[in-house]
């Protein structure tokens, strides 16, 4: 019963990372192929006051500061490239999670869940959860910012983190995990070479 949920949930778990590789190949394909307007949300515009004395906004951008957004019309490469960049990272980031987690679940079912190779994947797995995390948040929020300053050209709020940051600990608690499965298998093979 365990293995065959086990075999069930490895399948389910790839699945869902082809899903998100292919909405990651797909939104860059058509975002970049689009021809509308890229918005960005900034809190830094929130309340300020637009017009000839105000915060100055780029040429054809439009601002609307009670919702704290910025729009541009007839976006540039760069700047439809920056939009991308607030919303692909997540989505490559879970792909890889999701693959790292398949691969995971099919060493467990093929050789059992303490041997080294389960305890290699465990502590990759952690690895690419507490490296990636931060990292994809960092890529959003800098793209976010370069969005915001090439609408308005002054000094911004500057890049943010953003996510879900508390998944860092979850990957450190993996590779934690990782390393103790990794003792313990070595200490069975000792013991099982004195026996």
């Amino acid at each position: 019963m365990t293995t065959r949920l086990t075999g069930i949930l490895a399948s389910v778990t790839f699945f869902l990372a082809v899903l998100c590789g292919l909405a990651f190949l797909g939104t860059a394909v058509t975002h970049m192929l689009d021809d509308g307007a890229v918005c960005v949300q900034t809190d830094f515009w929130r309340n300020a006051s637009l017009g000839p004395d105000g915060l100055p906004v780029g040429e054809g951008v439009k601002a609307s500061s009670s919702a704290a957004r910025l729009c541009q019309d007839d976006p540039s490469v760069g700047q439809r490239a920056a939009d991308l960049g607030g919303r692909l990272p997540w989505l490559l980031f879970a792909a890889l999670a999701l693959l790292l987690f398949s691969r995971l679940l099919k060493a467990v079912l093929l050789r059992g869940p303490f041997t080294d190779v389960v305890a290699h994947r465990l502590t990759l797995l952690g690895w690419s959860v507490a490296v990636g995390t931060p990292l994809a948040g960092l890529v959003v929020g800098w793209s976010q910012s370069w969005l915001v300053g090439s609408m308005a050209p002054i000094v911004g709020s500057g890049p943010t983190l953003s996510g879900p940051l508390v998944l860092v600990l979850a990957g450190l608690a993996a590779v934690i995990m990782g390393r103790i499965m990794r003792e313990g298998v070595r200490m069975r093979e000792d013991l099982e070479g004195t026996i």
